[in-house]
């Protein structure tokens, strides 16, 4: 979640922008790398991440709420892809891969070409936002989200990461086997057998991620 009113408006014009116009070849390269390796991070780090998205949520900002795993938008949120305005390629740490895979090529394109608006309206129906909520319940819900992930199986929801993120550049048949070898880890792994002491039980499992 971002402080103050919006998520996050990119990289400042001074701060960033500025000192980047300064540097040689070889450190923007660097900088460029080290920015894509947040979003990666984002990507494949265990834990579901939720963005709280309240307001803006423009350039790097817009790619870090696009790599989380749920993105919980106030009505008043947006986004914008604004690289192609500031001279750069639309395509900034890794969003070309990502974008087209959440709401599909024809939308990432004019959202990465054009750099313009989108509104949470929008957003929610293009597939880019999880759900829209008014401003001042969007702390709640967030909160509601995370608990109910809370009571899940975190080796699962890791593993369930996992082959999201794989599934993405794999075929039809080799996605089956990475299901049934991960299925197989975890039917033998002890937060299965918790689940089934805990229905039998008439209990609440508790899941220790092992």
């Amino acid at each position: 979640r971002g402080e103050g009113r919006g998520f996050c408006s990119g990289g400042d014009v001074d701060e960033i922008i500025g000192r980047l116009v300064r540097m040689g070849t070889r450190e923007v390269y660097d900088f460029a790398r080290m920015t894509g390796a947040c979003v990666r991070n984002l990507r494949e780090i265990p834990q579901p991440v939720i963005a709280s998205v309240n307001g803006i949520a423009a350039g790097a900002g817009a790619v870090l709420a696009a790599a989380s795993d749920l993105r919980i938008l106030a009505e008043s949120a947006s986004f914008r892809f604004l690289f192609t305005s500031v001279g750069i390629s639309g395509g900034d740490m890794g969003v070309s891969w990502l974008l087209p895979r959440i709401v599909g090529l024809g939308r990432a394109s004019e959202m990465l070409l054009l750099g313009g608006k989108v509104s949470s309206d929008e957003a929610a129906a293009w597939g880019l936002a999880t759900r829209v909520v008014p401003d001042d319940q969007l702390d709640a819900v967030v909160a509601e989200y995370a608990g109910r992930l809370k009571e899940l199986a975190p080796w699962g929801l890791a593993m369930t990461k996992e082959m999201l993120n794989r599934a993405a550049s794999t075929d039809y048949s080799s996605a089956i086997e990475m299901d049934a070898f991960t299925q197989t880890l975890l039917m033998t792994a002890d937060d299965f057998r918790e689940f089934h002491a805990g229905f039998t039980e008439k209990r609440k499992p508790t899941f220790r991620g092992r």
